[in-house]
């Protein structure tokens, strides 16, 4: 017969089997397959690997035994055509053709009998042992949806860029993705919302979310079982691939190169490529070149630490989905003193809760800070410009909004020069910065203000007294 006959028989074939299967497991499994020829009631269809011919035997005998038969007749055969990734490069891709069952004769035998795949098959390394259907579980946790994430100037571009990538996966600029920032900023969450939302938008597209170092492991085992080009095939079938901590593959050359391969199969094939690292590429050592300058035909996103607002928005979603009545002015101690990223916020609102269930005590101020004095001791925490104005205002019973304002009020402008006495002299925090929290003052502000400090506790007792007992607030147990 012509191609067109092969195809139409095929194409009905495929009108059957996907009445009968999952839609996600007739795009894993038959979508790939192309008809090559039919001659004598034989028909040959491509598959991509042993692997994925030995699953159709193992898993889809029966139906595809029947949709021959109802195709072909009773005397309908098939075959497979099997290309193999040749290892030495430059050659081209070799194609092997075998019967559809093992048997002294090389074709032309019944589909009744499944193919011998041996003792140790090769695994699709998501597939749930005990499951006989495909199940490619996407390993995101439903958590780190957007919804969940608080949106501030700290994050705003790479949520921007997310939430775009994840309408519209593969067919926007974005591609790849490159989520970077420091531990506990947010990139693991940010980029599992983008799998969540697109498998929320998109059903039929599978959705995988890996760490570095599991998709490392996993290539030294297919390697051990001379199963590489499974490996590879497997991952070239997904439409939205999120590795996370791209940096854990620094000077690891053979995952890199083969993972140099998948990454040009998905974005030549329109698929989405997310990856987070916790530095920028520019900054990446240890990755190839060749890898380097793909990240770089994408976005590279960057989340900074959250600022103050940012902070207390994150404690405040955090206690309303505990379903926790929490004091404002906890949840504000909380914020002003742990800075660093979003994990250790959490973590410590987490303790407190626990401290105040097992020790059945109520949450107040100072239940907190015993807490947060024993949570952060063991790390070199710095004092934040935020945290010292908190401080400064509580203790002269000014609003913070005051002290930033323009007002000159002698009070006033009294607490504005000693917060920024103690930012200079407690914190690395330019001039230009600490002027900036301060009303968006100059340096020249900021040093004027140092400067009348410093005068004052030389001739004023009872302002030398004051400034002590702010130190002894503000300095760290």
């Amino acid at each position: 017969m012509d191609k067109k006959n092969v195809e139409t028989v095929w194409n009905n074939c495929l009108s059957i089997i996907k009445d009968n299967i999952a839609e996600e497991n007739f795009k894993t499994w038959f979508a790939p397959i192309k008809p090559i020829k039919l001659q004598e009631k034989v028909l040959t269809i491509q598959v991509p690997s042993q692997f994925f011919c030995d699953w159709l035997e193992e898993y889809y005998l029966k139906l595809i035994k029947k949709v021959i038969r109802k195709e072909l007749g009773e005397e309908g055969r098939i075959e497979y055509n099997v290309i193999l990734e040749n290892p030495h490069r430059g050659e081209r891709p070799l194609t092997i053709k075998i019967p559809s069952q093992r048997t002294e004769s090389p074709r032309n035998f019944p589909v009744s009998m499944p193919l011998d795949i041996g003792n140790n098959p090769i695994k699709n390394p998501f597939i749930i042992p005990g499951l006989k259907k495909v199940v490619v579980e996407s390993q995101l946790n439903p958590k780190y949806s957007f919804d969940n994430f608080i949106e501030g100037d700290c994050n705003r571009l790479a949520r921007s860029a997310a939430f775009a990538v994840a309408q519209k996966p593969g067919g926007t600029a974005f591609n790849p993705l490159l989520i970077y920032g420091a531990s506990g900023t947010g990139k693991s969450h940010l980029a599992q919302a983008v799998g969540i939302e697109c498998k929320n938008n998109f059903p039929g597209k599978t959705v995988l979310y890996i760490q570095s170092e599991i998709f490392s492991r996993q290539y030294v085992d297919a390697v051990k079982n001379n199963a590489i080009n499974d490996f590879v095939n497997f991952y070239q079938m997904i439409d939205t691939l999120i590795i996370d901590d791209i940096q854990f593959l620094a000077n690891k050359e053979k995952t890199q190169d083969v993972f140099f391969h998948v990454f040009n199969h998905l974005h030549q094939n329109g698929k989405q490529v997310i990856l987070t690292s916790d530095r920028p590429p520019v900054d990446l050592q240890g990755i190839e070149q060749r890898l380097l300058s793909r990240f770089k035909w994408g976005l590279s996103a960057d989340l900074q630490p959250p600022a103050l607002e940012t902070r207390i928005a994150i404690l405040e979603r955090k206690v309303y989905t505990e379903g926790i009545d929490l004091p404002k002015e906890v949840i504000e101690y909380l914020a002003y003193s742990i800075t660093s990223n979003v994990r250790e916020l959490e973590g410590a609102l987490t303790s407190l809760l626990a401290q105040s269930t097992l020790n059945k005590k109520l949450i107040t101020i100072d239940l907190a800070k015993q807490m947060v004095d024993k949570f952060v001791k063991t790390t070199a925490r710095e004092v934040s410009i935020d945290y010292i104005q908190k401080v400064v205002c509580d203790y002269f019973d000014l609003p913070i909004d005051t002290m930033k304002s323009k007002t000159r009020k002698r009070e006033v402008v009294q607490a504005r020069q000693i917060a920024m006495y103690f930012s200079k002299s407690m914190t690395k925090s330019s001039l230009a910065t600490i002027g900036m929290h301060c009303g968006g003052k100059d340096h020249a502000t900021v040093l004027h203000a140092c400067r009348t400090v410093n005068n004052l506790m030389d001739t004023d007792k009872r302002f030398r007294l004051y400034i002590d007992e702010l130190e002894k607030k503000i300095s760290l147990p």
